[in-house]
């Protein structure tokens, strides 16, 4: 039976969902931090020591503006309103991308969030913002210098000393890796859903976490 250290989600359909809603693309991110919430009290419950969201990619920021800028403003909201039953709860935050260059009141949110969590040890929540992973191996070799080894890569990408997500799990109905953790996906069990994440459910994670513990993984051999 498989042991599952790690799990990353790519959480796509939020703006569709609120669309489909009639209630606007904002309407879907709000329901999407729910299912966040939700997903991470599931994975607690599982004992998986990591899990990791896409919340906002390099790229994101082609979107509109004032969509950009809610985004952020949700998440520093959250945190205000949240942070201490995330700290009571054991969850350790941690952020995978350029928080330099971030807006100053989300980054300072994020840095206390950071700050407020970094000795819990009941699960480590990676919250990818202003990720892109070309950007992460790009910047991983440079500090590997002319020491350039897996072993010396791995150390300088964001989840040095993390392992390796076991499952990456895709809402939305598109089969794409999105510029997502593209090094450490390398041998991960890849489900794509056509939920969109809103509608990821409880269920839907269990019965994907049934599904890989009876996977046989090779790694290359037989």
């Amino acid at each position: 039976m498989n042991k599952l250290n790690h799990v990353a989600f790519i959480m796509d359909g939020n703006g569709r969902w609120g669309q489909k809603k009639k209630k606007g693309r904002n309407f879907g991110h709000i329901n999407g931090v729910k299912t966040v919430k939700k997903t991470v009290e599931t994975a607690a419950k599982f004992k998986i020591p990591f899990v990791t969201f896409y919340v906002f990619s390099t790229e994101n920021w082609k979107r509109p503006k004032s969509e950009v800028n809610f985004l952020f403003k949700l998440i520093t909201i959250y945190f205000k309103q949240e942070l201490q039953n995330v700290i009571s709860n054991g969850v350790k935050i941690n952020i995978l991308g350029k928080i330099s260059n971030l807006p100053s009141q989300i980054k300072s949110s994020l840095k206390q969030a950071i700050n407020r969590t970094k000795d819990n040890k009941k699960i480590t929540v990676n919250l990818a913002i202003n990720y892109g992973s070309k950007d992460e191996i790009i910047s991983a070799l440079k500090k590997s210098k002319k020491n350039v080894s897996e072993k010396n890569i791995e150390k300088n990408l964001y989840t040095n000393k993390q392992p390796s997500p076991d499952i990456l799990i895709r809402t939305g109905g598109h089969k794409r890796l999105s510029n997502f953790m593209l090094w450490q996906l390398a041998y991960a069990e890849l489900y794509f859903l056509d939920k969109l994440w809103p509608d990821f459910q409880s269920k839907d994670f269990i019965r994907i976490i049934n599904n890989y513990k009876n996977i046989k993984r090779n790694f290359g051999s037989i």
